[in-house]
């Protein structure tokens, strides 16, 4: 795994492409990043559900969730860049759904929400940048209420060995450019969460052969 961007450096990359973050992202996923979403919301958010959508960015899952969830829901988006969560706020405003959100930025590997707080907890494409992506799959795991799910799409390797060489010497001179990756590479959370006691509900790989994501469902146990 390559090394990750300080926080520093990854506040400072958001703020700059902010505005342009929806456009580039879905662009460079050939869309796949829409169909990451959805699928994780279709199978965890029900109405009336208390929704964390940790490294929110510009709201677009959280968006998602909180159509499913209803009035009676709640959603929080939480981002590291407060760029980023200038959008979405600006997108939840528009959409005249302020009294359904709230919003906080922070550390995702140092999360301050209490233990077991949301019954559904969302993190698309934001596992990748992580300077502990494991540390922080737990994060997300420990305020998943018992008996709720967690959802996550992040980038992973190609299964073909020759899609995965030529994914890595792209990877290689993407790196250079952080504008370009993002900050973002392959990661592999489930095994820590498998051992957590996390029973895996969902995974399947979407996605451009040469860089998919791994979208995946967990829950935790009832007890």
């Amino acid at each position: 795994m390559r090394e990750a961007l300080n926080l520093d450096q990854l506040r400072s990359l958001y703020a700059g492409i902010a505005k342009r973050y929806d456009l580039r992202h879905t662009l460079l996923t050939a869309r796949a990043d829409q169909r990451g979403r959805k699928l994780l919301v279709e199978k965890t958010v029900r109405e009336g559900d208390r929704v964390l959508d940790c490294g929110a960015g510009t709201g677009t899952t959280g968006l998602l969730a909180a159509a499913k969830a209803g009035p009676k829901g709640r959603v929080t988006l939480f981002d590291l860049s407060d760029a980023m969560l200038a959008v979405a706020r600006q997108k939840v405003t528009q959409a005249g759904l302020q009294d359904w959100f709230e919003f906080q930025s922070g550390d995702m590997v140092q999360l301050p929400f209490n233990s077991g707080e949301f019954d559904v907890v969302l993190s698309t494409y934001s596992i990748c940048p992580l300077y502990n992506p494991e540390k922080g799959a737990l994060e997300l795991y420990r305020v998943t209420r018992p008996g709720g799910t967690l959802g996550v799409a992040h980038s992973t390797n190609p299964e073909n060995p020759v899609a995965r060489w030529l994914a890595d010497r792209v990877e290689d001179f993407a790196w250079h450019f952080p504008g370009l990756s993002m900050g973002c590479r392959s990661v592999d959370i489930l095994p820590v969460l498998s051992r957590a006691g996390a029973e895996v509900l969902f995974a399947r790989q979407i996605g451009i052969p040469l860089w998919p994501f791994l979208v995946f469902v967990v829950q935790k146990p009832a007890s």
